[in-house]
């Protein structure tokens, strides 16, 4: 979301950015459009880092359940007020750290809308507020078929935080994963631990993250992250940035892990 978000949200009002990330966002994350690669059909879904719900949307349409988990208030209020009636938001940040609170930051003149918050404060960070702290096993989710999580850097503590979850469901996860926001190996040997391969969408082909150097690739395309939104909107796939890690359970591929 990080990359799409700056660019919209720093260019629209703040009421049309919820429109323009449903309407684009698939333009910019393609695998929003293909679900039908790993999320099955039915199952329930968990989206962690909501934002304006581009994944919720999208995921309400194919699962019986959703279940989003986003930290900034207005947000959520945004999402309870447009998302279907079988999705449940979540106000709380995903942590290890059932109750009590956590610190999001933000930028400067930023409340949220940028999708560049974060528990874990860098350079661009200004001001923070507290927010709940949960974790996905607090939340005592049943039959969940895929998790999609964009935590902006803090994606150990939140996996740590859906250990039983992932041990009982196995369920798939697409988990951004962002060199430039710190290492990403941590959180990768983690799922490795518990039986899971990662997988990326290079070039409309899912190839296996064991032979895709990801971290040499977003240093080769982080240029792409700062051009104008209608540039980077055209993109030929080949040549996009790909800051997405599919993870499946060992022996499942992309495509025949849902109908």
């Amino acid at each position: 979301m990080t990359t799409f978000a700056a660019a919209v949200a720093s260019r629209l009002p703040t009421r049309l950015v919820g429109s323009a990330a449903v309407a684009l966002y698939p333009r910019f994350e393609p695998e929003l459009g293909r679900l039908a690669d790993f999320c099955p059909p039915g199952a329930n879904a968990v989206d962690v880092g909501g934002w304006y719900g581009p994944w919720s949307r999208r995921l309400a349409r194919r699962c019986a359940q959703v279940v989003t988990v986003e930290p900034v208030p207005h947000l959520v209020e945004h999402l309870r007020r447009t998302l279907p009636s079988n999705v449940r938001v979540v106000q709380g940040a995903a942590t290890d750290r059932p109750g009590g609170t956590a610190r999001l930051w933000f930028p400067e003149g930023d409340q949220g809308d940028r999708g560049v918050s974060s528990l874990e404060r860098r350079e661009i960070h200004a001001h923070s507020v507290d927010v709940p702290s949960i974790t996905l096993d607090s939340l005592d989710l049943r039959g969940v078929g895929f998790v999609k999580m964009d935590v902006d850097g803090a994606e150990v503590a939140a996996l740590r935080g859906a250990a039983e979850l992932l041990e009982r469901d196995r369920p798939a996860l697409l988990v951004e994963l962002e060199s430039r926001l710190g290492p990403i190996d941590p959180a990768i040997a983690l799922l490795t631990g518990q039986g899971y391969a990662g997988w990326v969408l290079a070039a409309r082909r899912w190839v296996p993250l064991t032979g895709f150097d990801l971290v040499g690739h977003q240093a080769r395309t982080e240029h792409l992250v700062h051009q104008p939104l209608l540039r980077r909107a055209f993109v030929p796939h080949r040549a996009r940035y790909i800051n997405s890690v599919l993870f499946l359970p060992e022996g499942r591929t992309p495509g025949t892990t849902a109908a």
